[in-house]
């Protein structure tokens, strides 16, 4: 994600520099000031907002085409989150730029400010009605981002203060196509902003209009709803005659309550070919805590997907494997075991350590050991905090094979993640190859 956000950012100012560097000849005699480094960087954070703030638009569309490259679904929307914050936070910049007139003028005076862009009168009152809309856009957002990073706002809240992004967006388009200066539209900057203006505007239309996944939608029914363990609901949904089928261990947006709209959840069950799937839902927000006694069997739903790149690993037959669930970060590995009963020599030769609170209280802890004993090439193992039990990076160390590669396939707790990454780090390890559910949408 960093790497990626670095370079997009890099060819951004790289097409910014192109054009400063063709327009050097017709600057020259023009003296370095603070006037002209606040336009340069009044121009340059305004890009940087601006392509930030498209790619967000267009991630946001769920490009089924781009979860292979990026690696899955979720970790598209963790892209789509971390742009959509760069944007803003270049946003701001950008407003603090355009204020420091004033301190330029009360510092160095009036003298070496660079003259403004003058078209016809039609354009002059369009750029005042630009200025006007990017500065009130640049507020909003600033709130959007707080409320976005404040947890405790319910999710719906939030779900509809995201629907506003769309026009927000146009607004911004709006700013930069008639603020961006003349000479850029012949400029491959001006092309790039061009492309960007014409993607971004494509996709808030898409997400206005309601058709963003509308291709992979499906109704159905509910057909059981249960509680298999404290904070933990189960739903079985058949769904429509439209579901594509899904691979072990990928997520759906799903729908029981139209006010509520679609949350992404886990399918912790095998296709099958019966249209039916499995939903072990923990309840961690406002939402999901009453989740099992809002819903009954016969209930209508709706479901988009499958989404996600989570798939159960093949191919890697002369490498270790380890898989790591934490807590409710079981159910794609569920879903994995239940697609290799019906093969179990396709089982790879893997460690399996599930990390839970209390081994005797956890709902999923009989399931896999069931699951487990019917592939004896799988070595199930359950860390229990209750009875002092920790996973660590040494352990892994010591169960893996000092010659191999080791592929670690891990969902659960980030906080889980990190340490043991930074315990293999510290270990100068460098053998293991993580493959990690990056599972949040908000």
């Amino acid at each position: 994600m960093k790497r990626f956000l670095s370079a997009f950012i890099a060819l951004v100012t790289l097409a910014w520099a192109w054009q400063l560097c063709s327009n050097a000849g017709s600057a020259v005699g023009v003296p370095a000031n603070a006037w002209v480094a606040r336009e340069h960087a009044l121009t340059l954070t305004g890009l940087w907002s601006f392509a930030l703030m498209s790619l967000t638009m267009v991630l946001a569309t769920r490009p089924v085409w781009l979860e292979r490259p990026f690696g899955g679904m979720d970790r598209i929307y963790r892209v789509h989150k971390w742009a959509g914050i760069l944007a803003i936070a270049f946003a701001a910049l950008h407003w603090l730029v355009e204020m420091s007139d004033g301190l330029i003028k009360a510092v160095w005076g009036r003298e070496g400010r660079l003259p403004k862009d003058h078209g016809s009168s039609v354009l002059e009152a369009m750029r005042d009605v630009a200025e006007e809309l990017g500065e009130f856009a640049i507020y909003a957002l600033l709130g959007m981002l707080v409320l976005t990073l404040w947890k405790r706002v319910p999710f719906r809240m939030w779900r509809y203060l995201h629907k506003v992004m769309p026009v927000l967006y146009l607004a911004l388009a709006f700013h930069t196509a008639f603020l961006a200066p003349l000479d850029y539209w012949t400029q491959p900057v001006g092309l790039m902003l061009a492309a960007l203006i014409v993607a971004g505007s494509v996709a808030s239309v898409r997400a206005l209009m309601g058709w963003i996944g509308q291709g992979r939608r499906v109704g159905g029914v509910v057909e059981s709803v249960a509680e298999p363990g404290q904070g933990v609901t189960a739903v079985s949904c058949r769904l429509d005659g439209g579901w594509r089928g899904h691979r072990p261990g990928q997520f759906a947006f799903a729908s029981f309550e139209r006010s509520e709209g679609a949350h992404p959840f886990t399918i912790a069950s095998a296709d099958r070919g019966d249209r039916r799937v499995t939903f072990q839902i923990k309840a961690l927000g406002d939402y999901t805590r009453g989740l099992a006694q809002r819903l009954q069997p016969g209930q209508a739903m709706q479901l988009e997907g499958p989404y996600g790149c989570f798939n159960l690993p093949t191919g890697h037959e002369e490498r270790d494997q380890v898989w790591i669930a934490g807590g409710i970060g079981v159910t794609p590995f569920i879903a994995w075991l239940e697609a290799l009963q019906a093969a179990p020599e396709q089982a790879p030769e893997a460690d399996f350590y599930y990390c839970v609170r209390d081994r005797e209280s956890d709902p999923f802890v009989a399931r896999l050991d069931t699951l487990c004993a019917q592939l004896p090439s799988l070595r199930l193992q359950v860390i229990s905090s209750a009875h002092e039990q920790t996973l660590s990076a040494a352990m892994l160390d010591d169960r893996a094979r000092k010659e191999a590669v080791t592929e670690v396939w891990f969902c659960g707790p980030r906080g889980l993640a990190d340490s043991l990454r930074k315990g293999l780090h510290e270990m100068g390890v460098s053998r293991f190859r993580f493959h990690q559910e990056a599972f949040e949408m908000r």
